[in-house]
């Protein structure tokens, strides 16, 4: 069985930074890119960022480039997501989710592409 585990969630203010992880047990993690969705109250879930199987390509949504980064450590099975210059309008449940294919490079950035999910981490970003 497969879990995702996020964590590092929390209140900061615009700015500020936070660092979420996202632990992965119960399939070869190294196998499958993996991605990080947010949503906010009464808005449908985004896609944030994406990294593949192998770490050596990302991809971001526009609202977040240049602020966030993606990055994983196979020895860990964990993969990261490093949030600078944080905006209220970042305020959200942040979600880690695993690709459905293995070794897949394409750019997938819809909900039904990702197999598993974790149960989220709220970020608020206070003015």
């Amino acid at each position: 069985q497969v879990h995702l585990v996020e964590s590092g969630g929390g209140l900061v203010q615009a700015g500020g930074s936070l660092r979420l992880s996202c632990a992965a047990s119960g399939r070869t993690f190294s196998m499958y890119s993996m991605g990080w969705f947010r949503q906010a109250p009464g808005k449908e879930r985004e896609f944030v960022a994406r990294i593949t199987w192998s770490g050596d390509s990302t991809y971001y949504a526009d609202s977040v480039k240049g602020r966030f980064i993606i990055s994983r450590d196979i020895v860990k099975n964990t993969v990261y997501l490093q949030m600078n210059n944080l905006k209220p309008e970042d305020t959200a449940v942040y979600y880690c989710a695993s690709d459905r294919n293995k070794y897949s490079r394409v750019v997938v950035t819809t909900t039904t592409e990702y197999a598993y999910w974790g149960q989220g981490t709220q970020v608020t970003v206070s003015s």
